[in-house]
């Protein structure tokens, strides 16, 4: 198999396998008040930088560069990264920030180098100072120059149905609290 097939399969496979990690982190799973708390704080976190994200992006249609994507040319993912981390504090066990660590290391490096070629193809002229100006995952504090004008809009943020990764943490911290309070000999 091509490099470029695995980094196709790969792409598909990210979404398909993230229930089955959430289970494999479930499992092993031993939640506490206080790690589902600071796990929720870096998880809204996450949530608000893919909300930003979402409400900035037209995808495919044009190359987003307001908003996150000044700082980041990867703002959902960074996002994903963060909502991960926090879900992996949330489960108080090695265990599961091993599952965390392990999907995203097998996954996301792959879909980001995916993502870049696909950007390169729908924007071959503007991608490349794009690429020049902001980094490619972890953001920079101060934002790339130029490009302030599109404001952050809800309507966008529904039309990329990102209310569903506000829906799935609030399924997973039910799902932790659950086998936090009603569970709690079954902690590994």
């Amino acid at each position: 198999m091509t490099e470029a097939k695995l980094r196709e399969k790969l792409y598909g496979w990210r979404v398909r396998s993230g229930p089955l990690a959430l289970l494999a982190v479930a499992a092993v799973a031993a939640p506490t008040v206080r790690s589902l708390l600071i796990g929720a704080a870096v998880a809204v976190l996450g949530l608000a930088v893919r909300a930003w994200a979402a409400g900035h992006i037209h995808k495919e249609r044009t190359l987003a560069r307001t908003g996150p994507y000044r700082h980041s040319r990867n703002p959902l993912y960074f996002g994903n990264f963060l909502l991960g981390l926090g879900v992996a504090v949330a489960t108080n066990s090695w265990w599961g920030a091993l599952v965390f660590a392990l999907y995203f290391a097998l996954f996301y490096p792959h879909v980001i180098l995916e993502e870049r070629k696909r950007m390169r193809r729908f924007f071959p002229e503007q991608y490349g100072d794009y690429e020049k100006s902001v980094p490619l995952f972890f953001p920079r504090l101060k934002p790339a120059p130029g490009r302030g004008g599109e404001r952050f809009r809800w309507s966008q943020y529904l039309r990329n149905k990102e209310y569903r990764a506000l829906l799935g943490a609030v399924l997973v911290w039910l799902i932790l609290t659950a086998k936090m309070l009603f569970l709690p000999h079954l902690h590994p």
